[in-house]
């Protein structure tokens, strides 16, 4: 057995992200594989403590620009916990609409990457066609296309309109219709079922110990959601379903995604139907307690975690992020060993990965073996003496 490196990256072997994973690879088989991140590190942790509570709001929403809803979402819900406020029913119905609009499009956006990487470009045009529509509806609802600027603190900013609702009412129809070709592609098209199916299996006993989160620990028949085990918002009256299924391969878990595509349109209908009348937002002190507080959504690729720490004031403390890329990066790389290397880009992009969310960096003195804190005058200092 001669064993070789293989690194991938920084660039990304699926989509146009830096990470660096390095594969060791036995002719064309995988044995191991090394995750190396850090190199789209950008502060925002550290950032977010010296802004105040509104204008981190629009901070939270680029840690990721596809899930920024789900961003907002828990920043808004975790500082309206320590601020002892409770945005409107209104609000909680609104909110539940735009993050099931931001799934609808995070799904189509990586299924449609996952045919193109596979060579189906037919299939990856007709859902960028129909996630165009999905786009129009969420900019009729927020006024925006991608960064919506949707929540804030105590609600939401804008309101649902008629001209809205309407529009959806219209759309859903030719959605649940693209939905149905693409669900019938994946599941009898030999191709898309010879790159998917039985291939990165993530075993649900690994799945479990490991900690995945999201469609990939649901495509190895984990139940698990936050909007089914601690439901927020509006989620707390229009149960949600739990797609699940138990092959626990790459097919499985794009199969989760295509599910949600109808679970998440069923959502909306029924949040339109039920929507209360009412306000949609409520002021909120500037000034918040001491204290703390954590708060969790289910966002499109699973669990995310926001913990909060004031001191009291305008401004927060510490913020911690945790995304579920993070969680998800180790139970996936146990499923690439035994695989091919031309099955890297399948397995990885059913992962649905996010770096730019999921970056942390930790300087450590190798001399010594501790952690090393800096400041960014000090890294430029050491910068420019590099350079001599």
């Amino acid at each position: 057995m001669s064993i070789v490196t293989l690194p991938f990256g920084p660039q990304h072997p699926a989509l146009e992200e830096p990470e660096h994973f390095r594969f060791k690879v036995d002719g064309e088989i995988i044995v191991d594989v090394e995750v190396r991140l850090g190199y789209l590190h950008r502060g925002i942790e550290r950032l977010m403590t010296t802004k105040s509570y509104i204008q981190n709001i629009y901070l939270s929403e680029r840690i990721c620009g596809i899930c920024n809803v789900a961003h907002t979402t828990c920043y808004t819900q975790t500082v309206e916990q320590l601020a002892g406020v409770e945005a409107p029913p209104r609000a909680q119905y609104l909110r539940l609409i735009v993050n099931e609009l931001a799934r609808i499009h995070s799904h189509l956006l990586i299924i449609g990457l996952a045919a193109e990487e596979i060579g189906f470009e037919t299939m990856f045009m007709w859902i960028w066609r129909d996630r165009e529509i999905v786009m129009r509806l969420m900019e009729e609802l927020t006024g925006n296309r991608v960064m919506s600027g949707y929540n804030t603190i105590g609600g939401v900013r804008r309101d649902a309109t008629e001209k809205f609702i309407n529009m959806f009412k219209k759309k859903t129809p030719v959605l649940k219709e693209s939905f149905e070709q693409i669900k019938k592609v994946f599941e009898e098209d030999p191709i898309v079922r010879k790159r998917f199916v039985d291939v990165g299996i993530l075993k649900k006993a690994d799945a479990i110990s490991l900690s995945a989160v999201g469609p990939t620990a649901r495509g190895s028949k984990v139940l698990i959601d936050v909007r089914y085990d601690d439901p927020y918002q509006a989620y707390k009256e229009i149960p949600i379903n739990v797609i699940t299924y138990d092959e626990g391969d790459s097919w499985a878990r794009m199969m989760v995604r295509v599910d949600e595509l109808f679970e998440s349109l069923r959502l909306i209908e029924e949040s339109i139907e039920k929507m209360p009348k009412g306000d949609y937002r409520k002021t909120f002190p500037r000034r918040l307690p001491e204290g703390e507080s954590i708060g969790r959504v289910e966002a499109p690729r699973g669990e995310l975690i926001y913990h909060l720490i004031s001191k009291g004031g305008e401004k927060p403390f510490r913020i911690k992020v945790r995304t579920p890329t993070f969680s998800n990066l180790l139970p996936i790389a146990t499923t690439f060993k035994g695989e091919t290397i031309a099955d890297i880009p399948a397995i990885l992009i059913s992962v649905d990965p996010c770096f730019c969310c999921t970056e942390r960096i930790e300087i450590v003195d190798i001399n010594k073996g501790k952690v090393w804190y800096t400041s960014r005058r000090e890294l430029s200092r050491l910068y420019r003496r590099d350079q001599k």
